[in-house]
């Protein structure tokens, strides 16, 4: 079946099967390979991509569910990290892996968007269901805070 969506402002339109998840639609099918598979049951967070601004679990997320919500991933992030959270996340040195990023970093700039200045616990709050193996959460928050301050940590 063909669906036409908006992925990172560009329309895109698809012949995929109306149960193939968004993850593999994005990968397989429109060949953006940032967003990636962690758990397949929407627990990790490793897949999440923004859907209308929303952190959504493309794993478990069906094309067909789409509808003419834009669908926002880490390719719409600048190439040359110029973004104030890729920016933190390299100052502060919160990728291990990094496998989990993408998911985190989708999740966070999701958070920045509602919430421009975050608490601690609005933090948690919001980066809670994005699994990382590596343990970098502190790291992980003070990079959200160091960008919600334009840079400027403490």
């Amino acid at each position: 079946m063909k669906y036409t969506v908006v992925v990172n402002g560009e329309r895109r339109t698809v012949d995929v099967p109306e149960r193939m998840p968004l993850l593999w639609v994005l990968r397989d099918a429109m060949g953006l390979k940032g967003t990636k598979f962690g758990c397949g049951m929407a627990q990790c967070g490793a897949c999440t991509v923004l859907l209308d601004g929303q952190p959504t679990r493309s794993c478990t997320t069906p094309i067909s569910s789409i509808g003419t919500r834009p669908v926002t991933t880490i390719e719409s992030l600048p190439r040359d990290g110029s973004h104030p959270l890729q920016r933190a996340w390299m100052e502060l040195d919160v990728p291990q892996c990094g496998y989990c990023q993408a998911g985190q970093l989708m999740a966070a700039s999701a958070l920045l968007k509602a919430t421009p200045n975050p608490t601690d616990a609005q933090i948690d709050t919001a980066m809670s269901g994005n699994v990382c193996r590596c343990g970098t959460y502190l790291r992980i928050r003070e990079a959200i805070k160091a960008a919600a301050s334009g840079g400027r940590r403490g």
